[in-house]
């Protein structure tokens, strides 16, 4: 009983960000200038010297493996209690982001005893999320060396506080598995006669409005987290401020205005060339064009989206539960992600099993040929990952005494039913 009582106050804490800076060590060389250096710090209420001294040691850490891997220097360090990652978006500017470990807080003597899970935290999945908070800066402000050219250090630190001190909010470490490194797009599956209907609107959209570059149509996709353009369209008042994006960005700026329209879970992006302010009339003709066709293909849309929820949901629960992502047009597909709220999916499945995803999503990314792991799991669990042709699966197969034979079997027929026009080498 005493060890049931024990167990049962165990508490698990989950992984947290103790903090997220960026510093650029060309920025104060000389001794006395070290806070120079310092771009961006969280939380910024840490002591100046406490600040100076983080930053110094990571400056240290990296030049130190330099000198046994000039072209690749660390990525990540691991301690008892935290991960450290590195990332360097561009030369001489650094970002570093330090979780502490997750936790299993247990009680003796009446006090509580802390036991650092060490080797939870998988590299490439944290190392993908600091990656994608550079590439969000970048969409929405182009890259670090531009805010210099446009306004020297003042200009950069004041768009890193401005971007950082809200997106850092919206990171959920906690949940962070395999598709944090896919970063890949879920695209909704649509009949042909639909799916033409969407094609024939776009291009009558920009043959029309003949200013804007790109279109993107979405549909019930919980991660459009803002709306843009004027309130009021008939206010001659009303001013047309729209957020700007910087687009391909690793040769060339392309600076543009975007515009979100949206009709019941119909949200269509428009691209235009910021050299270009959106005028009120533009405005008013793109509601006139886009609002009435929007508003039809949303309902349309919402049909077909119903039927395919009355036929799934009749299927009873699966054995297997899958990830699938495709490297050449980023398309991914989860059946073991649910969406929790509009920034986080949470998987249904154990946490061990989700490590796993991700340990043999490293051991593909360490080799250029095709090829498929299996791994016998805890109690009657079955992983599977097969990666083909630039094309990435992984199964979970929940089934009793069966052996390696039919379990590949048991793969292949899921490939057969949900990929039957997508080539997997056996």
């Amino acid at each position: 009983m005493a060890a049931a009582g024990a167990a049962g106050q165990e508490k698990q804490l989950a992984p947290t960000l103790l903090s997220f800076f960026i510093y650029n060590p060309k920025l104060g060389p000389k001794e006395g200038e070290e806070e120079k250096k310092i771009l961006f710090y969280h939380p910024n209420e840490v002591e100046k010297n406490e600040k100076i001294r983080n930053v110094g040691l990571c400056e240290a850490i990296v030049q130190f493996t330099r000198t046994f891997s000039p072209t690749k220097p660390a990525k990540s360090l691991h301690t008892q209690k935290n991960r450290q990652f590195f990332h360097e978006p561009e030369e001489n500017f650094w970002m570093v982001m330090v979780v502490r470990n997750p936790i299993i807080e247990k009680h003796k003597d009446g006090k509580p005893v802390y036991e650092y899970q060490e080797e939870e935290l998988l590299d490439k999945v944290y190392s993908s999320v600091l990656q994608q908070c550079y590439s969000m800066y970048k969409l929405f402000n182009g890259t670090f060396l531009k805010a210099m050219e446009d306004g020297g250090v003042k200009m950069l630190k004041e768009r890193l506080e401005k971007f950082f001190h809200r997106y850092l909010q919206t990171l959920h470490l906690q949940s962070c598995d395999l598709l944090d490194v896919f970063c890949g797009i879920s695209f909704f599956p649509l009949d042909k006669m639909t799916y033409l209907k969407i094609q024939s609107f776009i291009n009558r959209m920009e043959e029309s409005l003949n200013i804007v570059k790109y279109t993107a149509f979405l549909y019930n996709d919980q991660l459009i987290w803002f709306l843009t353009g004027p309130l009021n369209l008939n206010d001659p008042e009303t001013k047309c401020r729209f957020p700007k994006i910087f687009v391909n960005t690793d040769d060339t700026y392309e600076e543009l205005h975007l515009i979100v329209y949206k009709a019941m879970s119909a949200a269509v992006c428009f691209m235009i060339d910021a050299s270009i302010p959106p005028t009120l009339e533009f405005c008013r003709k793109l509601d006139s064009i886009v609002g009435p066709q929007l508003t039809v293909l949303a309902s349309d849309i919402c049909e077909q989206y119903n039927i395919n929820k009355r036929i799934s949901g009749a299927e009873k629960e699966p054995q297997f539960k899958f990830i699938y992502f495709n490297h050449m047009n980023l398309a991914e597909k989860s059946t073991i992600h649910m969406r929790k709220t509009p920034s986080v999916s949470l998987a249904s499945v154990h946490p061990d099993l989700m490590k796993i995803l991700g340990d043999i999503n490293s051991d593909f990314s360490r080799v250029d040929e095709d090829e498929e792991i299996i791994v016998k799991a805890m109690s009657d669990y079955w992983v599977v990952g097969k990666k083909s042709d630039q094309r990435e699966l992984y199964v979970i197969l929940n089934q009793k005494n069966v052996n390696l034979i039919e379990v590949n079997e048991e793969v292949k027929k899921l490939c057969a039913t949900q990929f039957n026009n997508i080539f997997f080498l056996d």
